[in-house]
């Protein structure tokens, strides 16, 4: 006789259940924002994936917005915006921020004040996305220039 209910395997790609631990890991407290991911050798290690497939699983985080990359560094955790009140009162915005709130008043003093909350909170959104941003339109250009890569080696052999 065969059992009336049996689980179905789960057939989701490898580099999707890492994706899933480590999501539920972020989101756990185990890894902080700003702190660094296990590297995707340690990844590999861990879950018994090869290197590609763990870097899948991080592009689905990075995807999501969880985690943020820096060529050479590693992965980050991102930011979360409660967390705005453990910036330092010294903190200093850019001028390009500063910039664009001339009509407002001052987010930041020098001289040690307090700055408020929610402008903290509206800097690190505009700092997350800016970032954000930014490792698109690296992603986009490195595949401009691996398509031109592949012209080039194209156009040689011929």
């Amino acid at each position: 006789m065969t059992p009336a209910h049996t689980a179905k395997p789960d057939r989701r790609p490898p580099y999707q259940h890492a994706a899933d631990e480590l999501r539920r890991e972020i989101k756990a407290g185990r890894f902080k924002p700003g702190e660094q991911l296990p590297s995707y050798r340690e990844l590999q290690d861990r879950f018994g994936i090869a290197s590609m497939t763990a870097r899948s699983a991080v592009n689905v985080l990075r995807d999501e917005g969880l985690v943020y990359t820096v060529q050479g560094r590693g992965s980050f955790v991102a930011d979360a915006p409660e967390l705005a009140h453990d910036i330092p009162a010294d903190y200093e915005a850019p001028a390009w921020y500063l910039a664009s709130k001339r009509d407002e008043a001052p987010v930041g003093v020098p001289g040690g004040q307090v700055i408020p909350a929610e402008a903290l909170t509206e800097m690190l959104g505009l700092l997350r996305d800016e970032i954000r941003a930014l490792s698109a339109d690296h992603q986009q250009l490195k595949r401009e220039v691996a398509e031109l890569r592949a012209e080039r080696q194209g156009s040689e052999r011929e």
